[in-house]
């Protein structure tokens, strides 16, 4: 059976829908960064997931292309996920047009930067796709704040207002910087589950008020 990233690491991909904090450890990535609403049809985002998905497979198949990674074993793509911040501190959900992003998959621990440096060109030869975009991220998120959000992205406040007040209970306050971002992972295809029904992990950095 392929290894399943969520279903091994239930505390990082499953959390229920009611906060918990929890300590993340390093993890690989494929990243794409950009600017802009994502929800415009065909616009930067959308190329950015598809420059995602083609590197992510490219890198599942490779022992079919004859590209042997030490310690390979066959896995499930793991979910789309994205790193989200605006200039000057903060989300505002109704200024879409202002937000960066980095759209991002992870990788197995076996795939180092030479490995996907070796999809994303045969990415780009197979697809008629220019992959270029496409890097290797390390990410440690260390002490986090995370709920399972149900329901529309727009509605994202109501679930970050518990994180917020379940954190501060505790003695911790959000820690967003430019190094430390509101993370989602999305569970859901939005293609075929109604918007009602989306999960979507939120995560937060935290730290300890002190004194």
């Amino acid at each position: 059976m392929a290894f399943d990233f969520k279903r091994e690491y239930r505390e990082f991909y499953m959390p229920k829908n009611k906060p918990e904090i929890i300590d993340v450890p390093a993890m690989n990535y494929i990243a794409v960064r950009g600017h802009g609403d994502p929800n415009i049809p065909d616009g930067e985002y959308q190329r950015a997931i598809g420059i995602l998905y083609s590197v992510a497979y490219t890198l599942k198949m490779s022992p079919r292309a004859g590209h042997l990674i030490d310690g390979f074993f066959d896995y499930v793509v793991p979910p789309l996920e994205g790193f989200w911040w605006q200039d000057g501190g903060g989300i505002n959900y109704g200024s879409k047009d202002s937000f960066n992003w980095i759209s991002v998959i992870r990788l197995p621990d076996f795939v180092t930067p030479d490995h996907l440096k070796w999809a994303v060109d045969t990415a780009s030869e197979k697809k008629k796709l220019d992959c270029s975009p496409a890097e290797f991220l390390t990410v440690q998120e260390g002490q986090c704040v995370q709920i399972m959000h149900l329901g529309p992205f727009d509605n994202e406040p109501e679930s970050i207002s518990l994180m917020d007040e379940y954190i501060e209970e505790r003695g911790y306050t959000t820690d967003l910087s430019k190094k430390r971002l509101h993370h989602e992972i999305y569970l859901s295809d939005a293609r075929r589950v109604p918007p009602e029904k989306w999960k979507t992990v939120i995560r937060h950095p935290i730290r300890e008020i002190k004194g």
